[in-house]
């Protein structure tokens, strides 16, 4: 992945900046690209669920140029969780303990309560060996929506005073040392072992649901392709597509 001077495109406000971000790298910007808006219109999160857009919170994305097998190109979003949980425990410094952790695909918590996320789309473009992908990163940073069904809550709230371009500028030196390590999908056991150390124990009590309804079972990490291994019904399955639920979360909400 060749990776130059990183562009930012800041914005007031915008539909989605993940559309920005794919419709300027089609029409042959530089890339990587970053585009960040104080507020979005129509945000939207994983499985085309709304993202709700305050200003003061993060929304941004960036386009890239990628090698990998398109099949492959889902890994981008367990290296983007591992370089936002860093840039978010940079900027959280000096504040200890905060409970920062992943949760699988795309998903960063305090606790059991989401603070962030991260939306990976990407498509071809004609006369290009390569496919483009945008990564798009919401983290709460002065409020948390309310009304999701889920907990959900901010740095702010946990005392963390920072703002959205102090982490963009971390978010970006962050992704890049990741991405140098993924190597193209060359490195991803590095990346594998990275996110498993973020994240949750194994062992522990979740819920998965690809659309079928749900199957309960216990995190037991992730296989050499980034795809999540539970055990369920005392078997161990890989899951390649769904939401997850912690067992602490499920506890206080209805919302799978």
């Amino acid at each position: 992945m060749d990776r130059g001077p990183h562009t930012i495109i800041r914005l007031s406000e915008t539909a989605s900046t993940n559309k920005d971000a794919m419709r300027l790298a089609l029409a042959g910007e530089n890339l990587p690209l970053w585009v960040t808006a104080e507020r979005q219109s129509a945000g939207r999160g994983r499985a085309g669920r709304t993202w709700v857009s305050t200003v003061g919170n993060l929304h941004a994305s960036v386009a890239l140029s990628v090698t990998v097998p398109a099949a492959l190109a889902g890994q981008l979003a367990l290296v983007s969780g591992v370089a936002l949980y860093e840039a978010v425990h940079a900027v959280a410094r000096p504040a200890k303990n905060i409970g920062l952790r992943l949760k699988w695909p795309n998903d960063i918590l305090l606790g059991a309560a989401k603070i962030g996320g991260i939306l990976v789309e990407s498509t071809t473009a004609r006369g290009r060996s390569d496919f483009i992908a945008v990564i798009g990163f919401g983290l709460n940073i002065v409020s948390a929506p309310d009304g999701l069904g889920r907990a959900a809550t901010s740095l702010r709230a946990i005392g963390v005073e920072t703002s959205a371009d102090a982490v963009i500028v971390t978010l970006a030196q962050e992704l890049d040392v990741w991405l140098e390590r993924w190597d193209d999908a060359r490195g991803f056991d590095v990346i594998g072992r990275a996110w498993m150390e973020r994240a949750g124990p194994l062992g522990e009590r979740i819920t998965i649901n690809s659309g079928q309804g749900p199957v309960h079972g216990t995190y037991q990490g992730l296989n050499e392709t980034g795809g999540l291994v539970a055990e369920v019904e005392g078997k161990r399955e890989t899951i390649t597509f769904g939401d997850v639920m912690l067992a602490a979360a499920a506890d206080t909400s209805d919302d799978g």
